[in-house]
């Protein structure tokens, strides 16, 4: 089980940025072999997810309330470490996530553009796909959508 922490911008530490930041490189750019610009400027509006195991950042998302990233309640960047994804950690960081936005935002709608290969696990976590699939940065998404 994951240890979750949820921080502002303002809260994280450097060694929590950069570990984060690390990781969303690792396996977005280096992984995924695409080269996008990762430092958006939206991190200083994000929550950030910070899942830990053994004090070392295995999984990440970071969240938005609604008109930060999209019109309604929006997660992003969800990522777990290559070497952890066996232990289905998506689910668990996907989890704290959606309460995280309860909790925090008092939204129950979510949208989410995601990777296309990964539409069955998102529908498994409870979203919907709305729409075409569409690229950015070179690798197909599709929007969804979860009420929760």
């Amino acid at each position: 089980m994951l240890e979750i922490k949820i921080k502002s911008f303002k809260e994280l530490t450097k060694q929590e940025l950069y570990d984060l930041l690390q990781l969303r490189s690792e396996v977005f750019v280096v992984e995924q072999n695409c080269v996008y610009q990762d430092v958006d400027g939206k991190d200083e509006k994000a929550f950030h997810v910070l899942g830990f195991k053994h004090d070392k950042l295995v999984a990440y998302s970071r969240i938005f309330k609604p008109g930060d990233y999209f019109e309604k309640a929006s997660i992003g960047r969800v990522v777990v470490a290559k070497k952890e994804r066996r232990y289905k950690y998506g689910y668990d960081i996907m989890e704290a996530s959606i309460k995280a936005i309860k909790n925090n935002f008092k939204e129950s709608i979510i949208k989410i553009s995601a990777q296309s290969y990964l539409k069955q696990f998102y529908t498994n976590v409870g979203f919907k796909a709305i729409g075409e699939e569409y690229l950015e940065d070179d690798i197909p998404h599709i929007a969804m959508i979860g009420s929760f």
